[in-house]
């Protein structure tokens, strides 16, 4: 079978029944982050169970109607992506991904995404390509954030999961909104990577399922002398890096703000040379001292090219008052 290289030390390549050994090892140590998106993750639990995730996947290829391949990093598996749906007579299909912490950071996921999505236009003439995902997995959400997709819209409490009806964001991109071969990437690649910093920034607060916020992270997508300015009461707080970030450490770490996460909803981002604004409104949610709040608001944030590559140079934003329910 096929192995596509995507990077000098990763490649792709389906993702066959015969290898549900190895899933299984795979899934086992992705279990706690992938687990809660991805269902079959909660029923590959043994070999035979393994086994029938692999194939039910075989079949849909089997019938054109969907497909399943791993990435492997350094010769391990440490993820994958999926059409999860594949529907020739509308032109739609439907791709997601998985991937374990070994695998984080790389780029693997938009390498391989990208391969999947530009066989569906090219090869099979496919009219538009869906992400569907949970409104609360900031990481997914990016990754098609990443891959150029628009958000269309959120079907509310669509999906039952765990006894908790959870809302779905469809996300999508069409045949003549995706680059030809030809095009230059140099645009998508600085609107990539700046799209990267916000999903840094963001990410960094988010404390759910038990995971550590790594508010350090902050400090690497901002210049040293960045500015973060909040602007949600009668006058601008200004901060500087250190003074913005121990009071929120402090807050996600001893109990006081729990299960809380941000994500980006919309964005639109415009680059001038070296310099770039964006302009985003988004949406959180969390427990502050025990009590459940949603919120939201808007961001606009300002990018610099430096020696060491885009880095924010500052950030200010206005918060929608939240909604707190007992």
């Amino acid at each position: 079978m096929f192995t596509l290289p995507i990077g000098d030390r990763a490649r792709l390549a389906p993702l066959e029944p015969w290898r549900a050994p190895e899933f299984l090892a795979h899934i086992d140590r992705a279990r706690d982050t992938v687990d809660p998106w991805i269902p079959w993750a909660t029923f590959s639990t043994d070999l035979p169970t393994a086994t029938a995730t692999l194939q039910r996947y075989a079949d849909r290829l089997a019938t054109d109607t969907g497909g399943i391949f791993g990435i492997w990093l350094d010769g391990t598996l440490v993820g994958g992506v999926m059409f999860t749906r594949f529907d020739t007579t509308s032109g739609v299909c439907e791709i997601g991904c998985w991937l374990e912490k070994a695998g984080e950071g790389q780029g693997l996921v938009n390498r391989a995404c990208r391969i999947l999505v530009d066989w569906a236009f090219t090869e099979r003439a496919m009219s538009r390509v869906e992400w569907w995902v949970a409104a609360g997995n900031a990481r997914s959400i990016g990754a098609a954030r990443r891959l150029g997709m628009t958000r269309d819209g959120v079907l509310r409490r669509h999906s039952p999961y765990r006894g908790v009806r959870h809302d779905i964001e469809v996300w999508s991109v069409l045949s003549e909104e995706w680059p030809t071969a030809g095009e230059t990437s140099s645009t998508s690649g600085v609107r990539a990577e700046l799209d990267r910093l916000m999903d840094v920034f963001v990410g960094a607060f988010t404390n759910t399922g038990g995971v550590r916020p790594d508010l350090d992270v902050i400090r690497e997508v901002f210049i040293p002398q960045g500015r973060i300015i909040a602007n949600v009461g009668a006058e601008p707080v200004i901060y500087d890096l250190d003074a913005f970030i121990e009071p929120r450490r402090r807050m996600l770490t001893d109990g006081t703000l729990t299960e809380f996460s941000e994500r980006e909803v919309t964005a639109r981002t415009e680059i001038f040379g070296s310099i770039a604004h964006r302009f985003s409104e988004y949406h959180k949610s969390g427990y502050h001292k025990g009590e459940w709040f949603e919120g939201s608001g808007h961001k606009t944030t300002q990018y610099l090219l430096t020696p060491a590559g885009w880095k924010m140079s500052s950030l200010a934003w206005d918060d929608v008052p939240a909604t707190v329910t007992g």
